[in-house]
């Protein structure tokens, strides 16, 4: 105990020196200036962006919103609808595989059976394995069985995907549950769903959002999935696959390739601000030994 006490003494003074400060400000700095001159760039007119920098905003502050306009309604780009798809894409994915990652978790976790540890070990191996090599087995099933086309082929592509880290992190939050508690609830009649639902979840909870913060943000900013199995479809296409378009159907429109990107950008950065204390929490907690 004297041990880990003084290596965290050792680790915050050391996160504490003025050296770590300043590389902390100069990493903020590289990734905010260039999410700070896209926001510029899109409230400004198509004139200016296309002759000028954004920095020039300083010394001649122009603003319009017409690059969102016609962004959101007009016909050379029309985000408004696909904005919908990918908030109908994202949270079913998200939701699908925490679901099925929990009781999973569980199981390896709770339940004793025979393979239980080989199984577990595979699953866990299944995480080195490229999402490419699925995409063509997984589009061909989704052809035969007649669902090619839909929303359906997202959900279970991201779920498919997700599922091996979902259940290797939800897993160790699940395993560190303390056994009496889990004994106690089984001698009183608590079923494996019940035990499930008022204790595992509830305790489990910073497991299970720190994933969630992972998969939105993976499924959102999706690109090659999105490709593979919605393809240029607008009724089914995720904002990440209209924006490609757009860049390369309009590459030299910039005034509406920057507000569709900080549109596409803006979902995300909400979602993790306002969540970032339970995405770190859950993946110290998930790391380390009890």
């Amino acid at each position: 105990m004297t041990t880990l006490a003084a290596a965290a003494a050792r680790a915050k003074t050391r996160l504490g020196s003025l050296t770590a400060t300043v590389a902390t400000v100069i990493i903020a700095a590289v990734w905010t200036i260039p999410t700070f001159g896209l926001l510029l760039s899109s409230f400004r007119p198509e004139a200016q962006i296309k002759s000028t920098g954004w920095w020039t905003f300083f010394t001649d502050p122009r603003l319009t919103l017409d690059n969102y306009t016609q962004v959101l309604s007009g016909d050379s780009a029309g985000l408004g609808s696909i904005f919908v798809n990918s908030v109908v894409i994202a949270v079913p994915a998200v939701i699908m595989p925490i679901l099925l990652a929990v009781l999973a978790a569980y199981a390896f976790a709770w339940i004793r059976f025979p393979g239980r540890d080989l199984l577990f070990l595979a699953v866990f191996a299944v995480q080195i394995v490229p999402v490419q090599v699925a995409l063509i087995p997984l589009l061909k099933l989704f052809v035969s069985l007649h669902v090619a086309g839909t929303f359906w082929t997202l959900w279970i592509a991201h779920t498919t995907f997700a599922l091996p880290l979902a259940i290797y992190l939800i897993h160790n939050f699940i395993a560190k549950l303390p056994a009496e508690l889990i004994e106690a609830a089984r001698v009183d009649g608590a079923t494996h769903a019940a035990i499930i639902w008022r204790i595992v979840i509830p305790l489990s909870m910073p497991g299970i959002a720190a994933f969630g913060v992972f998969q939105f943000l993976w499924v959102w900013n999706d690109l090659l999935v999105s490709l593979a199995f919605a393809g240029g479809a607008p009724q089914i296409a995720p904002l990440t696959v209209r924006l490609a378009q757009l860049a390369g159907t309009n590459g030299t429109q910039w005034q509406l390739l920057s507000a569709g990107a900080f549109i596409a950008i803006a979902v995300p950065l909400v979602v993790f601000i306002a969540l970032q204390r339970y995405f770190v929490r859950g993946l110290l907690t998930g790391s380390s030994k009890s």
